[in-house]
């Protein structure tokens, strides 16, 4: 048992190392001191989404970056999105609505429609947004600037999350947690290794010239977490990429309630382990039962200490993510629950479940 307790505690004091190292390199988008003219292509995939997309849209207007095209690819929508998109071009001549092609063999929906969308751009950028965000000013100026310092062809932001229901509170946090409790943000610059690779598909940054040299949503037609796929292939192509928080610059309300919450994560938790399931369920190990084994078989000051370590890190994490530190540090266990259960379905679906997604079903 005295083993257990070694390792548990190894284990804690290494994730808090990570999430310190993060927490004092601090790595968010900056403002830039440079103002840019180059050629923007805002490309929007988009699938039923005509609760969010008019709120993208009209922010997108409303930014300050003015040399930008905007082209809505719709994605064979059940909705009315087509309609309500097509109405907002009419009066915004920078916007543009085109109808997708149907599903080629071989290929998901999002990145068939990224790689279309890809073809008709004419940017010397293309930035690749989901359509339920919102996007602030200073946004493009500020990745552009990001994107010349540091000679890259991806820049990946993870956005500012917005959680109302209690379901969100206590599922969509986990993201940021598991982020940047196990890697070390910068190092996906930093390192050559693609095996350091993190990207959100919220946003996506391309230089327009290596993106069409190597297209990489094609690369990754059939993979369902595309965008850690494509940084990792940037890295194998010899390229850099880097990841950031977005610092308050994007906004997005992923999920609505609870299932939608499930729902989403568990296609995308294993990617993160790099496909690995031994490596989430050591991880679920340690980190869910870990400090229950503590509490149990322990003594207090080594619970104390271990409740020390995870209250640090969950305010650290919730200041750089932009999250209510209380509210984290409250709905922890129940945040931890539904890690558990977000790891039970995701190995059920990687070992021959189906997953269904914006009414499409997605074979893993």
């Amino acid at each position: 048992m005295i083993y257990f307790f070694y390792i548990v505690f190894f284990f804690l004091i290494l994730r808090f190392t990570v999430t310190l190292f993060n927490f004092i390199s601090n790595p968010k988008l900056t403002n830039s001191p440079k103002k840019f003219n180059d050629l923007v292509s805002i490309l929007i995939p988009a699938r039923n989404e005509k609760e969010n997309i008019l709120q993208l849209l009209k922010s997108i207007h409303q930014q300050d970056y003015q040399n930008i095209e905007v082209i809505v690819l719709d994605d064979d929508s059940e909705d009315n999105t087509y309609q309500l998109v097509d109405n907002f071009c009419g009066n915004h001549p920078k916007f543009k609505i085109v109808k997708g092609k149907s599903l080629a063999k071989g290929w998901l929906g999002k990145n068939f429609a990224c790689h279309q969308l890809s073809q008709k751009a004419k940017g010397d950028w293309l930035l690749f947004l989901d359509a339920d965000e919102e996007v602030k000013d200073h946004l493009i100026n500020n990745t552009l600037y990001r994107m010349y310092v540091g000679k890259l062809s991806l820049l990946s932001l993870f956005t500012n999350q917005i959680t109302i229901s209690l379901g969100e509170k206590t599922v969509v946090p986990l993201m940021h947690f598991l982020l940047l409790n196990l890697l070390p943000l910068r190092l996906v610059k930093l390192s050559k290794l693609p095996s350091f690779a993190a990207a959100s598909g919220q946003f996506m940054l391309f230089k327009a010239s290596d993106y069409k040299q190597f297209e990489w949503h094609q690369a990754v037609k059939n993979k369902v977490v595309e965008d850690i796929e494509i940084m990792k292939k940037v890295k194998q192509d010899g390229l850099l990429g880097e990841a950031l928080l977005a610092n308050g610059f994007v906004f997005c309300r992923m999920y609505k309630n609870y299932n939608e919450c499930l729902s989403g994560f568990s296609k995308n938790i294993l990617a993160g382990f790099n496909n690995s399931i031994i490596a989430l369920i050591i991880y679920i190990i340690f980190v869910v039962f870990g400090p229950v084994f503590i509490l149990l078989f322990g003594n207090f000051q080594l619970f104390y200490f271990a409740l020390t370590l995870i209250i640090f890190s969950r305010i650290m994490i919730s200041y750089l993510s932009g999250q209510n530190v209380f509210i984290n540090i409250l709905y922890h266990p129940i945040q931890m629950l539904n890690l558990l259960i977000l790891a039970f379905l995701s190995i059920k679906q990687s070992l021959g479940s189906k997953i269904s997604w914006k009414g499409r079903t997605i074979n893993t």
